[in-house]
């Protein structure tokens, strides 16, 4: 099977849609969901081919075939993260300007920033005493480097 287009994305479906389906789940590492070519296997050992036309990422919950029965689906393993809790707009500021200037990719849920995990941020965390967690945790999308240049 050879999937070129998302179906759609299973928070945009009906639950009583869903439930009348059975769901196989093709699990990818968030760095994987910026590939657009990629093979892959469900945990149902079903081998699938993704050659997305479309220029876009993938993100959890996109649903890549669907039919009455079935639906087979994109669900992101966890990753190893800093979720940063800074308690004030200084703190907040000051992160993210020490993380830019790494080019650190982030991304934000609620009150907290998340990034991948990296000694050397949570060194300057503890450092800068701005309040953070290790855990292990699902995104929904890909950190993505934003590219610039300095010149």
């Amino acid at each position: 099977m050879i999937i070129e287009n998302i179906v759609t994305n299973i928070e945009s479906l009906d639950k009583e849609e869903v439930g009348k389906r059975h769901i196989e789940k093709v699990y990818l590492e968030s760095a994987d969901l910026v590939k657009r070519i990629q093979r892959v296997k469900s945990d149902h050992g079903k081998e699938i081919g993704i050659r997305l036309k479309d220029q876009r990422d993938l993100v959890a919950g996109d649903i890549l075939f669907m039919d009455e029965k079935n639906i087979i689906m994109i669900d992101v393993l966890s990753d190893d993260l800093i979720a940063i809790s800074p308690r004030s707009l200084k703190e907040m500021g000051t992160i993210a300007h020490q993380l830019g200037n790494r080019h650190l990719p982030a991304q934000f849920e609620d009150d907290q920033m998340l990034v991948q995990y990296d000694y050397l941020v949570e060194e300057l965390l503890k450092q800068l005493e701005i309040p953070f967690k290790r855990e292990e945790r699902k995104v929904k999308q890909a950190f993505r480097h934003i590219g610039h240049s300095h010149g």
